[in-house]
């Protein structure tokens, strides 16, 4: 199952699990509240897995591909890092199916505070388009995902402030309809 908390405010290094004290947990409810989906799949066979492939057609997943991040195998690795950890939403959901490894998803709550999501191994996500938020590995330092998308990739991140744009007027106002 999932693990999710609000996050301390400690600018120290962000591959650290950040929970606040006293500890926050967030539950999938909470997590969904705000557009944020969750599944626990079988990474050992996303090759041939009928669940994934269900979830794909009902959500219209119709590219993936595979990334490894870790430093011998993600070019530019120092810097990719830094760009994922700063703060942006984008126009698109945000699908990653963790194969192998774990990392971090932070994500802002209706307050603009953080929620940290530790994603490991068979966890999957859709964060939903116009929601603030980053990414970082853990202190592993080790993370095989697949990227999904609806159609052909769009790779651009709008860091914040990117309030103007539609896709985070209407993530807003779907807040607002789950208060």
């Amino acid at each position: 199952m999932v693990q999710a908390w609000y996050m301390d405010e400690s600018a120290d290094d962000p591959r650290r699990p950040h929970r606040a004290e006293p500890s926050r947990p967030v539950g999938l409810e909470q997590l969904r509240r705000l557009g944020v989906l969750y599944w626990k799949l079988d990474a050992d066979k996303h090759e041939n897995d009928p669940e994934l492939e269900k979830i794909r057609k009902e959500r219209n997943y119709s590219w993936m591909d595979i990334i490894t991040i870790s430093k011998d195998k993600l070019p530019n690795y120092e810097e990719k890092l830094r760009m994922f950890y700063e703060e942006h939403l984008h126009v698109d959901e945000e699908i990653r199916y963790i194969l192998d490894g774990s990392g971090y998803f932070d994500v802002r709550d209706k307050d603009d505070k953080w929620i940290r999501i530790f994603m490991e191994k068979g966890d999957m996500i859709t964060l939903p388009a116009g929601i603030y938020h980053r990414f970082t590995l853990d202190e592993k330092n080790y993370v095989k995902a697949m990227r999904l998308f609806v159609g052909q990739p769009v790779w651009t991140a709008y860091g914040r402030p990117a309030d103007h744009l539609e896709a985070r007027g209407q993530y807003v106002r779907f807040l607002a309809q789950t208060a």
